[in-house]
């Protein structure tokens, strides 16, 4: 019989004080009003205070709040989903304007029931949302929509200022704590968005504490770099309830700013690394001037050879 794994303490510098003011309540309620779902609710997010009370930022999870895949790792609710709701986008660009965001990221649970993943519901939210808030940037987080890379077209027609899917974890633990995600499949389909927006910054993620080791950590910043990543952000995982899987190990938070240094050191354009950092965390602030001007000139209607050759700086 396999030995139980010891319960691990959480350490001092992963508590966190809850600051519910009104600024925080209130985009509760909005998001209520609107029937709209947030990765920041629903995946527990440890930052969800600092972002809705200080910095007004919120990650949308569109096509409900039921996710087709059970990873191991994830609080989103697992089952048959509901029917498409193609009037989710009017409200996801609503509730940006009412929170007066310039930059947004828009996630979604898995759909393996559709054809396309979701991509026509992605692709309409991010137009809509650009239509609602000229000048607004947006970051998409879609999943690996099972390698359909037809649906990636969908998606890139859109023009998202930066596309995020997260690996999640090293390659050796990829199939004990990812559902049906592929670890090659995932670096391949951010490969191709280079190959079909070449100047459109790519991003990636992954969680520590799951029992990869620091060798592994580096490997999987090599496979990243080899598809052409240009943001990395590593964060600590922390179990949502006892049905998930265990934390292995807690990293300190020096381990995290020896990841970043090597990360960047390695080539990465930007690395967010620590404890509570998440793939969205601080998103705002990774929006290359790149992809800024790109916004500009989309709203002016065209898209200069220079836009087209210019690289950018974070």
């Amino acid at each position: 019989m396999a030995k139980q794994q010891e319960h691990i303490r959480k350490p001092e510098w992963l508590k966190i004080k809850l600051n519910t003011n009104k600024s925080y309540t209130g985009l509760k309620k909005l998001m209520r009003e609107k029937n709209l779902n947030t990765v920041c609710e629903e995946a527990r997010c440890p930052n969800i205070h600092e972002c809705w009370s200080e910095r007004k930022t919120a990650t949308f999870m569109i096509l409900g709040d039921t996710c087709t895949r059970g990873c191991r790792f994830c609080a989103v609710k697992t089952g048959l989903p509901n029917e498409l709701d193609w009037g989710e986008p009017m409200r996801v660009a609503e509730s940006v304007k009412v929170m007066g965001l310039k930059h947004v990221v828009v996630t979604a649970v898995a759909r393996d029931d559709l054809a396309d993943g979701g991509a026509a519901v992605f692709a309409k939210t991010v137009n809509t949302i650009r239509e609602e808030n000229p000048g607004c940037t947006i970051e998409i987080l879609p999943s690996d929509m099972k390698g359909d890379y037809e649906s990636l077209h969908t998606l890139m027609d859109s023009q998202p200022d930066i596309f995020n899917h997260n690996i999640e974890t090293v390659r050796r633990l990829t199939k004990k704590v990812r559902a049906i995600a592929k670890y090659d499949r995932s670096l391949q389909l951010l490969q191709r968005v280079k190959e079909v927006a070449p100047n459109t910054p790519t991003k990636s993620s992954m969680m520590l504490g799951l029992g990869e080791t620091k060798e592994e950590v580096i490997e999987a910043m090599d496979d990243l770099l080899a598809h052409d990543v240009d943001i990395l952000t590593l964060g600590q995982y922390l179990q949502p309830t006892k049905k998930h899987l265990d934390v292995v190990k807690y990293y300190h938070p020096d381990e995290f700013a020896e990841l970043k240094e090597i990360a960047l050191s390695k080539g990465f354009r930007h690395c967010e690394s620590g404890p509570l950092v998440r793939s969205s965390y601080h998103a705002d602030e990774q929006v290359s001037k790149t992809s800024a001007q790109r916004r500009i000139n989309y709203m002016k209607g065209y898209e200069t050879q220079e836009d087209k050759e210019v690289d950018f700086n974070f």
